[in-house]
């Protein structure tokens, strides 16, 4: 029978107290946008895929026809300046369908990210706030006041009672697990409607955990994606307002 969690090692990375950084599907896909971006933008190479009986039971059709099964996957980057720290990127198909999936598959992960001895984690998610927004803010939530104090400097916003409702999700558990392990981290999140896939938050996203990791990274693919969501959302204008989504649907940051 599969193991819960199943962890295919494609490489062996020698890495020097790398920052995890994680984004997965979740409210607009800020997270999993921005996250497969710095993975494109830095050419990072893919060295573990996770299965698990935790995601959905299917199988994903490629271009040419070919099958393969859902997955989660570990990217790595090694740094090239002295300021700069190595990179572990956490992206993927879905996350756990369960609470008990999604505890079993953050832990995992945290496991076998063990031997590295990560100094910090990044989770990337979008907040959702039920209208479209022009300018999206970035709020955040970290394991410590020392890293809060940071990340202002940076332009993430942390605002009394924003947002409500928690961190759920792979973005929430693996920086509560992590911390239980000794790890500090944060999570930064994008505004966004919640209706659409939203390119523009993920950028804003990737600005702010751009300049703390003090990367240079060009946005034109996002811009792209972003032009392509303004031009259906146009469309929409003078359309039926959609229906205010689910307050569970808001809180939810992946």
């Amino acid at each position: 029978m599969m193991d819960d969690v199943l962890f295919r090692e494609l490489e062996r990375p020698k890495l020097n107290r790398p920052i995890v950084v994680e984004g997965l599907p979740g409210v607009g896909n800020v997270g999993k946008l921005a996250a497969e971006h710095l993975v494109d933008e830095l050419k990072a190479v893919k060295f573990a895929e996770i299965y698990s009986r935790h995601f959905p039971p299917q199988v994903l059709i490629n271009d040419d026809g070919v099958i393969r099964l859902v997955r989660n996957e570990l990217y790595y980057h090694k740094a090239k300046g002295k300021e700069a720290a190595d990179l572990v990127l956490l992206v993927g198909d879905y996350q756990g369908l369960s609470p008990e999936g999604q505890y079993e598959l953050s832990w995992s992960v945290l496991e076998a990210l063990e031997r590295h001895r990560p100094r910090r984690l990044y989770t990337l998610g979008g907040w959702g706030i039920g209208k479209m927004i022009e300018t999206p803010r970035v709020l955040g939530a970290a394991t410590n006041a020392k890293l809060v104090a940071e990340l202002k400097k940076v332009g993430v916003t942390f605002s009394k009672g924003e947002p409500g409702g928690g961190i759920v999700g792979a973005s929430g558990l693996l920086l509560g697990l992590g911390a239980l392990r000794g790890y500090e981290g944060a999570c930064l999140m994008g505004e966004t409607s919640g209706y659409f896939v939203d390119p523009k938050s993920a950028e804003a996203v990737l600005q702010v955990l751009a300049k703390a990791l003090k990367l240079k990274l060009d946005f034109s693919a996002l811009h792209e994606k972003a032009q392509q969501i303004e031009q259906i959302t146009s469309k929409l204008k003078d359309a039926e307002v959609p229906p205010e989504p689910k307050r569970e649907n808001l809180d939810y940051f992946a």
